[in-house]
């Protein structure tokens, strides 16, 4: 049995109280090459992040009612492109590859589609991310690619941009 399957697993909707656990992730050893903000940038990026609990667009997942990934709909503030949304996730190192980012994307693609009326979910990921394989499990397709995108420590790095009908 995965640990989706197991009845200490569950998926909630993202609180306030969620931030530190966020902001422990972001602060693992290279967990922030995969984000755009730098260290200096990271609590604004925590915050706005958190701020969509507030819309009920950000699901937390949690085993043993302990935070273990959070994702989140970047909902758009107006009509005429309110019916897509980019994400973002994160998977507690420790959990990762066990089925948690694909639980909680599933999820996020539901509430997008029934809560939102959300017709198209968007990624933005570095071409090297090693989720992009598991956005295209869930039905994403590359739609974009911007070479240049990340400079980091004098690298470049191209992104992709992924999306997924709903």
């Amino acid at each position: 049995m995965s640990i989706t399957e197991s009845e200490e697993y569950d998926i909630r909707h993202t609180t306030v109280q969620d931030m530190s656990f966020l902001r422990e992730w972001f602060k693992t050893k290279g967990m922030l090459h995969w984000y755009p903000p730098e260290d200096e940038e990271l609590e604004n990026f925590i915050r706005i992040w958190i701020g969509f609990c507030r819309y009920n667009a950000s699901l937390t997942a949690t085993i043993k009612k302990q935070p273990v990934g959070m994702a989140v709909l970047y909902l758009m503030p107006y009509r005429k492109v309110a019916h897509h949304a980019m994400f973002q996730i994160i998977v507690d190192p420790e959990y990762q590859k066990k089925g948690v980012g694909y639980s909680l994307i599933r999820n996020l693609k539901h509430l997008g589609k029934k809560n939102f009326s959300l017709e198209l979910l968007h990624a933005e990921v570095l071409d090297v991310n090693p989720i992009v394989s598991l956005l295209q499990k869930l039905g994403f397709e590359e739609f974009a690619r911007q070479e240049k995108y990340v400079k980091e420590k004098g690298k470049y790095y191209p992104r992709i941009l992924m999306e997924c009908e709903l």
